[in-house]
């Protein structure tokens, strides 16, 4: 009769327990709902900050033009290195153009190269907006009469989802490019062949689906980024553990919505 007492208490803890998380779930989504409604009002009414977008713009698309190309390089010569070595045994090398542009265009320069930026953009925001936070710099500009969301958050959000998709771009031509040096030295291709190859296949549509891909996590990134930093607390530990949770969270929804992006893309 104990035993039986202790599980069903245990049972019904479990079951509260759940209930909690959930509703804590519940009221986070909620609360990102109307920090995204927000954010997109500060983004119609203005004052629109040219020069912070700028800065902005410039230090998430150029900086980060050495971490993306070096991603890209190497992700197109292993993808090349292992089908060549897949495809010896089929005798079928000349379809390694093919394989490789699509499969760069498509899937891995838009989320290998959201990945990496949801890890240098999501945590960068989140650092400097957590920071602004826990030192009260956020309530002082509420006090100097200027919209935290407008001056912090809308810079940010716009420079994110418009320098993706460049990035994305740099990506295609370098992974693409990283492919054909393995194609030229491990199977005997020549480049004229190779970019023959690469024009039959490759469609401005999944270009142009990539790209989408690209801005959509951008878009993302920066959100999560922003809200996590906006409502951080705890001091410097809470900075600690806000970047963490916009580098999880960011890098989940990249995978989710690469998926549901591509069942609609590609169908």
């Amino acid at each position: 009769m104990k035993n039986f007492m202790s599980q069903r208490f245990f049972i019904r803890k479990k079951v509260y327990q759940n209930i909690k998380d959930a509703f804590w779930v519940f009221c986070q989504s909620l609360s990102f709902f109307w920090f995204c409604v927000r954010t997109l009002t500060a983004c119609i009414q203005g004052p629109f900050y040219r020069t912070l977008f700028l800065n902005q713009w410039q230090m998430m698309a150029f900086q980060s033009i050495p971490l993306m190309a070096l991603t890209a390089l190497f992700t197109g010569m292993v993808l090349a290195l292992q089908s060549a070595s897949a495809f010896a045994s089929f005798s079928a090398e000349a379809t390694l153009p093919h394989i490789v542009t699509l499969s760069i265009v498509r899937e891995l320069a838009p989320v290998l190269g959201g990945l990496m930026m949801a890890g240098r953009w999501g945590s960068s925001m989140t650092a400097e907006v957590s920071t602004m936070r826990v030192t009260d710099q956020i309530d002082a500009l509420v006090t100097l009469s200027t919209n935290p969301l407008g001056y912090l958050v809308v810079p940010r959000i716009l420079s994110a989802t418009l320098a993706m998709p460049l990035l994305i771009l740099l990506a295609d031509v370098v992974g693409i490019a990283g492919g054909g040096i393995i194609a030229t030295s491990h199977c005997s291709m020549m480049w004229s062949q190779y970019i023959v190859k690469i024009l039959d296949v490759l469609v401005w549509s999944d270009v142009g689906a990539g790209m989408i891909k690209a801005s959509v996590f951008g878009l993302t990134i920066s959100l999560i980024g922003c809200y996590q930093g906006y409502y951080a607390t705890g001091g410097t530990q809470g900075v600690g553990l806000s970047t963490t949770r916009s580098v999880v969270q960011s890098s989940t929804y990249i995978l989710l919505l690469n998926y549901l992006l591509t069942s609609l893309l590609f169908q």
